[in-house]
């Protein structure tokens, strides 16, 4: 077997910002397997500035990974694991290698078009008006819950917004979910959850910066709103690390996103010491392609989880690869009558 890797730019459609800044355009790596049958592609989908393996040496792995391609799947994986979306591209490249068709990869009622996975909208930061807009699309494309990145801008900007969805919309209507990506300070982080209970959030992602336990813990101890983990998660690899982190925080949700903690592998693990703790649990996807997304979304399909994914990013650039994935309705559908799109040597 042979293996080979390639670099992708996604370009966004529109900036889209975040606490952590504006992004304009997302690096991907595709991962092509090759034997005498056929052929596999994967997605390593490195976060810049948020993937804990964002290194110097990131490219270097995934050649180190073409050139040992042909040891045992499990000791390249261990040998991957300081590399959480390395660890993913090649999941998946393994199992669309062992696929009868390249990109079917959890063949299911999904894959089959028969049905589709509930996601929220997603609200990205800007300017009160631009905020606004979004909200509009996403409610006239069906969508009956809503998840707005704060933080970013004035926080009573952001709280008038929310009011303002509340006087049309109840929470039998509209399920609202906010994502501070860690912009508040432990200091003030109490209070603003207070003032946002008052408009019926259903949960807040990482309300705080990761790495203060002792401070999230108290949070989660005594937060008005249910706070989801997410960045919280990346670059702990070991499992009694992990239950260790679940047991001190007790948070009410995690968010997992398999290319920042380690694949499928890592995240079903994540998802087995969640469910010891009645911790619940989503799956959101991270700016991949579509390749990477129908990965993701196949999966997902396949746990059986009902509440609402996080799993609606495929629209926001303007050359991601064509593919049957589509958002229909407040839900991510599978449409067959559409084809995937993809060639290596043109991406």
């Amino acid at each position: 077997m042979k293996a080979l890797y390639k670099k992708y730019t996604l370009n966004f459609k529109h900036a889209s910002g975040t606490s952590r800044g504006v992004l304009h355009t997302k690096e991907t790596f595709f991962l092509k397997l090759v034997d005498e049958n056929s052929i596999g592609i994967g997605e390593c989908a490195v976060f810049r500035a948020l993937s804990i393996d964002d290194r110097p040496d990131y490219e270097e792995k995934l050649q180190w990974l073409c050139e040992n391609i042909n040891r045992d799947i499990n000791h390249l994986l261990s040998e991957l694991i300081e590399f959480p979306s390395i660890q993913f591209g090649l999941e998946q490249a393994v199992l669309s290698l062992n696929s009868s068709t390249t990109f079917e990869l959890f063949p299911s009622k999904f894959t089959q078009s028969k049905e589709a996975i509930k996601i929220n909208g997603l609200v990205w930061m800007g300017n009160k008006s631009f905020m606004k807009h979004q909200i509009i699309e996403k409610l006239e494309a069906g969508f009956s819950v809503i998840k707005m990145k704060i933080g970013a801008i004035d926080f009573e900007t952001e709280i008038s917004l929310l009011k303002s969805i509340r006087k049309e919309f109840s929470s039998k209507d509209i399920e609202l979910r906010v994502d501070a990506n860690g912009a508040f300070s432990p200091s003030e982080a109490l209070e603003k959850l207070k003032r946002l209970s008052a408009y019926e959030i259903h949960s807040i992602e990482q309300p705080i910066k990761q790495g203060q336990l002792y401070e999230m813990a108290t949070l989660c101890l005594k937060t008005p709103i249910p706070i989801a983990l997410d960045e919280e998660l990346i670059g702990i690899f070991d499992v009694t690390k992990k239950q260790h982190l679940l047991q001190i925080i007790k948070p009410q949700y995690i968010i997992l996103k398999p290319s920042l903690i380690g694949g499928y592998n890592g995240s079903e693990e994540w998802i087995q010491l969640a469910e010891k703790q009645q911790i619940q649990w989503w799956i959101t996807s991270a700016l991949e392609s579509n390749v990477g997304l129908n990965a993701i979304a196949q999966w997902t399909y396949s746990l059986g989880n009902n509440m609402p994914q996080g799993l609606g990013t495929g629209s926001l650039f303007t050359n991601n690869i064509e593919s049957p994935l589509e958002v229909k309705n407040g839900c991510l559908i599978y449409n067959n009558s559409r084809n995937w799109n993809f060639n290596l040597k043109k991406v």
